[in-house]
């Protein structure tokens, strides 16, 4: 459970963290925690996939189970617009999110 707990704070502090998915390095943005036929998941941005930045900015999918999360870093974001919290995907599946872009 120690990543989740990672994921909300980060979340909550609006910064991204630094971890591995698939084996590759990845920092993400997470925007929401939430639950999916009994799982936990994060959606995010990735803002560096091995060193380097994705061509485009999307909101990606990731199994809280396959993330192994090294530590919050001092990178901050702000909510993309092309985060909406009220997708029906996370209807009464949401644990915590951050705020809607203004």
């Amino acid at each position: 459970m120690e990543s989740s707990k990672l994921v909300l704070e980060a979340i909550a502090l609006q910064k991204c963290i630094e971890a591995t998915y698939n084996r590759t390095a990845i920092k993400l943005a997470p925007y929401i925690l939430y639950t999916k036929h009994g799982e936990l998941f994060v959606d995010a941005v990735t803002v560096e996939r091995e060193g380097r930045p994705p061509k485009e900015t999307k909101l990606g999918t990731f199994k809280l189970a396959g993330l192994t999360i090294r530590e919050i870093i001092s990178r901050s974001f702000k909510p993309e617009p092309l985060f909406n919290s009220a997708d029906p995907k996370y209807a009464g599946a949401t644990l915590f999110a951050v705020e809607a872009a203004a």
